[in-house]
């Protein structure tokens, strides 16, 4: 696929790890939680971070582990992501399996007081409900074996997940409860306006069919009324005449609508595919790129909303 729809298969615990620090770990230790005195949060990847902001604000200093636009799924850990987690009080993940680097790094960050926030707690996992198909045999294959996980795409389970590091941040650091609240609150409101919006507009267009390249989106399908009828997975050098024809025959298969890609992705491929397919190819965010502002959730969940819009009348 330009292949972003790979395995997950980890398993952390919630809890922090007590164990002998080693010389690298204890030095990191050396260093203040956070020179300006507040609890040091660090968050996985782009969307934890913009949930774990949002409701932080300006009571907790929150960094981000993995860069925006960098691949989440396939992820090595840096000596600095190693020594963040050492320095840090809490931890926030999506869970679910993605953060597959995480096991290994919090080990090796050695720090006994490390709080770990699982934002999809709570969340009933989706197991695949969309073929995938392989234009090449040898395409290796990606599973997520404790479900999908990008849950952060449906506006409902943001709503939860927010609300799970609401309680985590709580828990962690409760002189800084109310602000929490209030913050979490004030989230949650612009969450279920964007969940209004999206039913008001796509109730219009019900069971638009599409295809993608990155297995993301199937919480958004499930609770619109949408239908993600394949997940396309195509090599990421030159595609051969064969490759082309697989993927044709899925997309006509299926007769959909609409032909997704992500930001970011080289769309050379794609746009070449598209052409074949006389399907017009638009993006669709999956929110693993973009600004660190936790406003720019809604930003690009609106784009996204205008995307299928178009994309499905």
């Amino acid at each position: 696929m330009l292949s972003m729809a790979t395995g997950c298969s980890q398993s952390n615990s919630n809890q922090g790890t007590t164990s002998e620090q080693s010389p690298q770990a204890q030095e990191a230790v050396s260093t203040p939680q956070a020179q300006s005195g507040k609890t040091k949060v660090v968050a996985t990847f782009l969307p934890i971070y913009l949930f774990t902001k949002a409701v932080a604000g300006d009571a907790a200093d929150v960094e981000i582990l993995v860069p925006p636009g960098t691949e989440v799924h396939e992820y090595q850990a840096t000596p600095g992501n190693v020594k963040a987690i050492a320095t840090a009080k809490v931890l926030v993940k999506n869970g679910l399996g993605l953060e597959q680097f995480l096991e290994g790094t919090v080990k090796n960050a050695q720090n006994s007081k490390l709080t770990e926030i699982d934002a999809s707690i709570g969340i009933k996992p989706l197991n695949e409900i969309s073929p995938v198909v392989k234009t090449t045999p040898d395409e290796k294959d990606h599973e997520h074996s404790q479900g999908n996980p990008h849950v952060w795409l449906d506006p409902v389970l943001a709503k939860q997940q927010v609300t799970n590091i609401r309680d985590g941040l709580i828990a962690a650091d409760p002189a800084n409860k109310a602000t929490y609240e209030v913050n979490a609150t004030a989230y949650i409101k612009e969450l279920e306006s964007l969940n209004s919006e999206f039913q008001q507009t796509l109730q219009k267009i019900p069971t638009c069919t599409f295809i993608t390249f990155h297995d993301a989106f199937p919480y958004l399908a499930k609770r619109y009324n949408l239908k993600q009828v394949a997940v396309v997975q195509i090599p990421e050098d030159q595609l051969s005449p064969t490759d082309v024809q697989n993927a044709v025959n899925a997309v006509k298969k299926y007769k959909v609508k609409a032909l997704f890609s992500e930001p970011g992705v080289d769309n050379k491929l794609l746009n070449s595919l598209s052409q074949d397919l006389k399907l017009n190819l638009r993006t669709l965010d999956s929110l693993e790129t973009g600004e660190t502002d936790p406003q720019h959730y809604f930003k690009a969940m609106k784009a996204n909303l205008q995307t299928l819009e178009t994309s499905c009348k």
